[in-house]
């Protein structure tokens, strides 16, 4: 009885850290100013298929996400908040998303690099 039960008490604790060991954490910068934001950036981020928790922080624009890594990956959550309107650093929001966004949820946006600026970045020398 006594082996039945701990082989029991094992196998359930071998589930419980195969489920633990998928998951991963992960933190990204997301563009953005306020509460609404955050509602917005949260929700477009548990919205993917794996994704188990995702904060926003005001302040410091980042977010820490928990998701299974057998289910996505930190592109298809970025890509999720770029759709709502958010800029990240791997994945800019389209003019129309950003545009969709209130007033107040309007960041100042990278501005897309000239030509000399393109230039220089290839021949640093000239």
């Amino acid at each position: 009885m006594k082996t039945r039960i701990l082989s029991i008490f094992a196998l359930f604790m071998f589930g419980a850290f195969a489920v633990i060991a998928a998951n991963k954490t992960e933190s990204f910068k997301v563009y953005g100013n306020c509460e609404m934001c955050k509602a917005r950036i949260e929700k477009a981020a548990k919205s993917v298929d794996g994704v188990s928790v995702a904060e926003w922080n005001v302040e410091t624009k980042m977010i820490a996400l928990t998701f299974d890594d057998s289910k996505t990956d930190v592109h298809k959550v970025q890509e999720a908040i770029a759709k709502v309107g958010h800029d990240t650093d791997m994945h800019k929001a389209t003019d129309e998303a950003y545009n969709k966004i209130a007033g107040c949820c309007k960041y100042e946006r990278a501005k897309p690099a000239t030509k000399e600026v393109e230039k220089m970045k290839l021949n640093p020398m000239k």
